[in-house]
């Protein structure tokens, strides 16, 4: 028996060392090691009101859920973000199209770019409760302005850098035009292209609860902001903790589910990224 489990030893051993090595397995380590901190900072401060144990966020998290319709809060927020997120993408799509195709097009989105990408989107609600009032246009108006820009900006630095060489192949073929963009500078820019989309969906995202934190109430319904700003006013701040944390939950699961499926299957497929 001990002949057999001698052998059988290191082999489990070099097992775990591979699974410990894993992406995955140093991803979840390192959440424990802060969910650790929080614990015992929350301790150490003793006074739920500033730092409540991370515990107590959790009990808060699941009354949420069954009490306060902490649910009903983040479908408001994301169903808001999509659409906004949708309208820039298919604005920038038409910038970037007319910019690759046209010589004036793209000098004006570049001065386009520099100007109001480096102004917060969080900046304009004023404006745009002025201009569109009190509902959900505005908060869809600020969260385009956050995705458009540095979404061009990505796409512009990502056609620039496609090679010579496959631009002449595209003319050889007679690619013009919407094709040309298709075919060509498009699949050859496209981890500039991924990162841009991943910026612009950050961008947003935070925006979107910034926005709702200083605006409220989107349509008669209370978002993930609200849901945080609310509890903030009512010294809530277990409950305030649970709302950053699914705030940080949604924007995992996007890059992991949504962007990083999308990276894998094309950018690392093809060999365009370690």
């Amino acid at each position: 028996m001990s002949e057999i489990a001698q052998p059988f030893a290191p082999r489990v051993s070099a097992s775990l060392v591979r699974v410990a090595n894993t992406p995955a397995a140093r991803r979840i380590a390192a959440v424990l090691v802060l969910i650790l901190a929080w614990e015992l900072a929350a301790i150490l401060q003793n006074n739920p009101i500033m730092l409540p144990r991370f515990s107590a966020t959790v009990l808060a998290a699941i009354d949420a859920i069954r009490s306060d319709n902490i649910v009903g809060a983040v479908w408001v927020s994301l169903s808001v973000l999509l659409k906004g997120y949708a309208i820039a993408l298919a604005v920038t799509l038409a910038l970037v199209a007319a910019a690759a195709v046209n010589g004036f097009a793209r000098d004006m989105l570049q001065m386009l770019t520099a100007m109001l990408n480096p102004l917060p989107a969080i900046a304009l609600l004023p404006l745009a409760l002025l201009w569109f009032g009190l509902g959900e246009t505005s908060i869809i108006f600020v969260l385009c302005h956050a995705v458009v820009w540095p979404l061009s900006l990505a796409a512009l630095t990502g056609f620039d850098t496609v090679p010579p060489t496959q631009r002449l192949v595209g003319r050889n073929y007679g690619l013009s035009g919407p094709k040309f963009l298709a075919l060509i500078l498009i699949p050859a820019a496209l981890p500039s292209l991924l990162s841009g989309l991943k910026i612009g969906w950050a961008f947003a995202w935070r925006t979107l609860i910034a926005a709702e934190l200083v605006f409220g109430v989107t349509s008669g319904s209370g978002g993930l902001g609200w849901f945080i700003f609310r509890n903030r006013n009512d010294l809530l701040t277990d409950k305030v903790f649970a709302g950053l944390a699914t705030v940080i939950a949604i924007g995992l699961l996007v890059e992991i589910l949504v962007f990083r499926t999308i990276e894998q299957r094309t950018v690392r497929r093809w060999g365009m990224a370690r």
